[in-house]
């Protein structure tokens, strides 16, 4: 097409014609005519100005002392600075515009902040829900059952009912009508499927749980997490083993609606409270032809019997189409839609999710420090964060640490892709230094450190995180223990 077509055809907010290069990408144009014409576009070379390149210090080393760093994050160390802007594709460029995430406010449940269009449809909501036939006979004075839903009676004044009922509206753009329709189906359906019930079921699946969808602890503001991943499906033998049937195929996804009745008995229904979950669905490996049915029946479950119970969704380790399919379907995408959507890259998994939840509370292979077993013990022990920056080494330094002590220590680094060691050093003069954990490449995929030593003398544990050899900057985590007798040094 020439740039003559472009100008004739399409209108004043289409992209720019960029300059032909190598690689192909699609690009959506909006015609005058109102069509979109979707083409694919050669690759553009970027070259970012100087002043979005982050900013770097002089020195090259860093030393935290671990005992001041208790109560909060360590503040970054500096790093030496002097690094040449580098070129970035237009893939690339694409795709870290897409995974900054928008600004997110969740909804409000309290009735006093809603519009007042708003609050006229929820009160016609509920008066058209006292006329229904369903809900009239079992009206609060009448010896009928209340119809209820996650427990919770829908008339009678109760304040989670209207969480509930927003909840519906919400999901219809608060067209009333709408909503008491998709209420209704949801309704015959609970019963249908005795969801009230599943929860309590033993549908098997030993082998899927904490690997294919588990809840896993809380993000930053409280909402329980959820994770989803179905890589283990790329097995055809356990693909045949869990969904060669119809039969095995509704066991699944019975299964599958027990999980996420277990994170939403996890929520408070009440203004104020938690109302919603974060879904995390890990994209790594996952047959996108093979699940097409199983995950078609799930969504489709979901929307429809499930409304806005996720304040966030986010992906991780998506591959890089994912992400451009994303960004051109994008614009056509409310911004409230938007704002709950998160993307991550491979090597940005850990990143991604430490902005949203505290990385003991992160599960191991996704760049935190939560064990399963962890979570079955109790709260966990926070940890300290701090990040590390490219062409930088950080020495943790934990120090009062008297003789016969013993100390255990966790640490984790996004990616990894670095050089890690831990050395005891003694206070007294004329002691020789202890490698506690010789120098070695700590690779990506690479458990967290979880070590222990225990010291014949009084001294300090070095732990170093070497990154000179990348220009990448890295999220971390760590925490310890300092056990002697009976007491504990936290």
């Amino acid at each position: 097409f020439s740039s003559s077509f472009f100008k004739a055809h399409c209108s004043p907010s289409s992209p720019p014609l960029p300059p032909l290069s190598l690689e192909l990408i699609p690009t959506v144009y909006v015609l005058k005519s109102r069509h979109i014409l979707c083409i694919s576009l050669w690759k553009e070379s970027v070259f970012l100005p100087e002043d979005q390149e982050e900013e770097e210090e002089e020195e090259e080393t860093g030393c935290f002392s671990a005992m001041e760093m208790q109560s909060s994050a360590p503040t970054p160390p500096p790093s030496h600075g002097g690094e040449a802007p580098t070129k970035k594709g237009l893939v690339s460029t694409l795709m870290e515009a897409t995974l900054r995430s928008s600004s997110f406010k969740e909804d409000s449940y309290f009735v006093s902040s809603l519009k007042d269009s708003e609050k006229k449809a929820l009160e016609e909501f509920k008066g058209r829900l006292h006329k229904s036939d369903r809900f009239s006979n079992a009206a609060p004075d009448s010896k009928a059952p209340h119809v209820s839903m996650w427990g919770i009676p829908l008339l009678g004044g109760d304040e989670r009912a209207d969480v509930v009922l927003l909840k519906f509206l919400r999901a219809r753009d608060f067209r009333v009508q709408d909503a008491l329709v998709m209420l209704e189906k949801c309704l015959d359906w609970r019963k249908e499927f005795n969801a009230d019930g599943v929860v309590d079921e033993d549908l098997g699946f030993k082998e899927l749980e904490g690997v294919v969808a588990y809840m896993h602890s809380y993000d930053r503001e409280g909402h329980p997490v959820c994770y989803n991943a179905y890589g283990i499906f790329k097995d055809k033998q356990m693909y045949e083993k869990i969904f060669g049937d119809d039969e095995k195929l509704k066991k699944f996804l019975r299964w599958r609606v027990q999980v996420l009745e277990k994170g939403i008995n996890l929520l408070h229904f009440k203004p104020g409270g938690v109302n919603s979950m974060i879904q995390i669905t890990d994209l790594k490996n996952m047959p996108k032809r093979e699940l097409r049915v199983a995950s078609n029946h799930i969504l489709s479950l979901f929307q429809d019997n499930y409304p806005e119970m996720v304040a966030r969704k986010i992906f991780i380790n998506v591959p890089w189409y994912f992400s451009m399919i994303y960004s051109m379907f994008s614009p056509f995408l409310t911004q409230r839609t938007k704002s709950k959507f998160v993307i991550a890259r491979e090597n940005n998994v850990a990143e991604t999710l430490y902005k949203f939840i505290r990385p003991e509370n992160v599960p191991i292979q996704y760049g935190g420090l939560s064990r399963a077993e962890d979570v079955q013990s109790g709260p966990a022990k926070p940890a300290s964060e701090f990040s590390i920056k490219g062409g930088e080494k950080v020495n943790l330094e934990i120090e009062g640490i008297e003789g016969d002590a013993a100390i255990v220590w966790d640490l984790v680094v996004g990616g990894w892709d670095l050089d890690y060691s831990a050395e005891f050093i003694p206070t007294a003069e004329g002691s020789y230094t202890i490698a506690v954990e010789k120098s070695r490449k700590m690779v990506y995929g690479d458990a967290p450190i979880h070590n222990c030593f225990t010291a014949n003398e009084q001294g300090k544990l070095v732990l170093s995180i070497d990154n000179t050899n990348s220009r990448r900057k890295k999220v971390a985590a760590y925490r310890y223990v300092v056990r002697k007798s009976s007491s504990i040094l936290v």
